[in-house]
């Protein structure tokens, strides 16, 4: 049977639990290393950061609003070949279901690491978290935390979360080996610890946490939260097809663009070595563009923003898992999450698919099944 636990929360300091416990981990005779989300001291921004030294974990912040990329990629580094000891990843449920899709995509393994999921409070924007954090200091996750956990609406200095946030519907860390509990759970008292899997199991039983029950009260707040946020979603989703639904409205939608491609960097499912629109075929002779320009009377600069965001669709909504890192990289403020999330949960849907659900689930198109599309193809049984 899998282990549920508990930590103690002393003094109301969730923060000071989470990081006690991370050394906890840290010193079990399994784990080499421990990846987890570190205030940086230069700009007070949190980064992932590979740990090995117990005491940098007294920085060690997953409660802070912030979110500056999806660290599925920085799992996907870590673990893509045999690196000789086992990692625990501190991660939130997007980024987790994000390294689902990169380990069926082949570019990471589970091989060698321990997934440890965290309930997701939310984020900001990154510029928006800088401001927030500069007025606020240190101490600011643990209060941050206790007013969302509280059902208050946080004190975000008259800033909302991240729009990927506000509209997620997946809170909690279905795909990690280890849960980590918040939602429903008295924390000023405790933290619920929960082994997913067997890996999971082995790793909670020789932290030796006191046993303990899941709370009714938990499943019962998740699915309040899962039914408040499925709302947002379809509004916001609402709102971007009447924004999208053509493409004239779309090519004005996407008219900030300025082919900077942030956001195929910062996409933790977008994984082409070589991306087609830094090749040759997208690097145009200049009398082209003089041959556009006198055909059309008028060229938008630069050029291809509209096919490049289109390809991109079509390449990875499958894999789309709406964490939101595209807008949050955007120079311009482009709201290219809600399109993408859109899109990706049509394309989803029509194959019975979900991003990150589970590691047995193949991602579609890479099989063929003959019960599929049948009154599109003609076969029938």
């Amino acid at each position: 049977m899998l282990k549920t636990a508990k930590i103690d929360v002393k003094d109301q300091d969730l923060l000071g639990a989470l990081r006690a416990l991370f050394k906890h981990v840290l010193e079990n005779e399994d784990i080499s290393a421990i990846l987890a989300p570190l205030r940086v001291p230069t700009k007070n921004m949190v980064m992932p950061t590979l740990l090995t030294d117990p005491d940098p974990l007294n920085s060690v912040d997953p409660l802070s609003p912030a979110f500056p990329m999806n660290s599925a990629k920085i799992v996907s580094r870590l673990t893509r070949k045999p690196s000789g000891g086992t990692i625990a990843a501190v991660m939130r449920p997007c980024e987790i279901r994000a390294f689902v899709e990169l380990v069926k995509l082949k570019q990471a393994r589970t091989d060698e690491l321990i997934l440890i999921g965290i309930d997701c409070l939310g984020a900001m924007g990154n510029r928006d978290y800088l401001n927030w954090t500069r007025e606020n200091g240190d101490g600011a996750a643990n209060t941050f935390a206790a007013q969302v956990l509280s059902g208050k609406t946080p004190d975000m200095g008259g800033v909302e979360p991240a729009q990927a946030c506000r509209s997620c519907e997946l809170p909690v860390a279905e795909g990690a080996d280890i849960s980590i509990g918040f939602f429903g759970v008295d924390t000023r008292q405790q933290i619920l610890v929960q082994a997913l899997t067997d890996k999971g199991n082995r790793l909670l039983e020789d932290l030796d946490l006191a046993a303990a029950e899941e709370p009714a009260s938990r499943r019962k707040e998740i699915e309040r939260l899962i039914s408040e946020r499925t709302a947002i979603r379809d509004n916001m989703f609402a709102e971007t097809a009447d924004k999208t639904d053509s493409i004239e409205k779309l090519s004005a939608y996407l008219a900030g663009c300025v082919n900077c491609y942030n956001c195929r960097v910062a996409c933790p499912v977008c994984y082409c070595r070589e991306c087609v629109f830094v090749t040759d075929v997208f690097d145009h002779e200049p009398n082209q563009y003089l041959r556009w320009a006198q055909k059309k009377g008028a060229v938008k600069m630069p050029t291809d923003t509209l096919l490049y965001h289109i390809t991109r669709l079509a390449h990875m909504s499958t894999a789309c898992v709406g964490c939101g890192q595209c807008t949050n990289a955007c120079p311009n403020d482009i709201a290219v999450m809600p399109l993408f999330r859109m899109i990706a949960h049509k394309s989803q849907q029509a194959f019975d698919y979900e991003a990150g659900r589970n590691l047995e689930e193949k991602p579609p198109l890479s099989e063929f099944k003959e019960d599929e599309f049948a009154e599109i193809v003609g076969i029938h049984n």
